[in-house]
């Protein structure tokens, strides 16, 4: 027979236990979503960036020997009975890293090796509900092909909030990238405690 100091340990014990496992339960949620993404293409959720647009230049590249190319261009749609403070700056992942960000229309390309990929966007924000606002696409990048991708930002009255990745065909992008600004992104330092 277990004597009642006996008992009185072993519920204390169940009873970290069960604490220890309740507390844990909200991080691995959020480690299996981080991992979701991660496989989705985006990069860490902490890392934001800074973005500066230039609307005079609007270059357009060849893919270096070997590679591919790909163009990032993100487009808002909103109606004048939206609310608006600024433009929306997305952040775009390629395989798990982010590669760069957007902010307003504007456009910006990087080179991938040949192979599988996996391109993620996302609002960038410091609201939650808003920064989860995301979409991602796979593709096959070909050496010396170049690789048109729209990140279409919905802020309209009939439509909830909504950030969509899509490709596009040449004409459609040359098109888009001689109206949009050249975004040149990089990561903001890591906030200091």
């Amino acid at each position: 027979m277990l004597s009642i100091a006996k008992v009185r340990t072993l519920c204390l014990l169940v009873g970290i236990a069960v604490a220890s496992a309740l507390f844990a339960l909200p991080a691995l949620s959020q480690d299996q979503a981080a991992a979701a993404r991660t496989a989705a293409g985006c990069g860490p959720s902490e890392v934001q960036f800074d973005v500066k647009t230039d609307k005079k230049q609007h270059p357009v590249a060849q893919p270096e020997a070997g590679k591919a190319l790909v163009y990032v261009i993100e487009a808002e749609k909103a109606d004048r009975g939206v609310f608006k403070i600024g433009a929306v700056t997305t952040r775009a992942g390629l395989d798990g890293s982010w590669v760069g960000a957007n902010h307003g229309a504007s456009y910006f390309y990087f080179s991938v090796e040949p192979g599988e990929h996996r391109l993620c966007t996302d609002w960038q924000s410091s609201f939650k509900s808003i920064s989860r606002l995301g979409s991602a696409v796979s593709f096959t990048a070909e050496a010396g092909k170049v690789y048109y991708f729209r990140v279409e930002v919905h802020e309209t009255s009939n439509h909830p909030l909504a950030v969509k990745l899509e490709p596009l065909d040449s004409a459609a992008a040359q098109f888009l990238i001689s109206s949009s600004s050249l975004s040149i992104s990089h990561p903001k330092p890591p906030a200091s405690d």
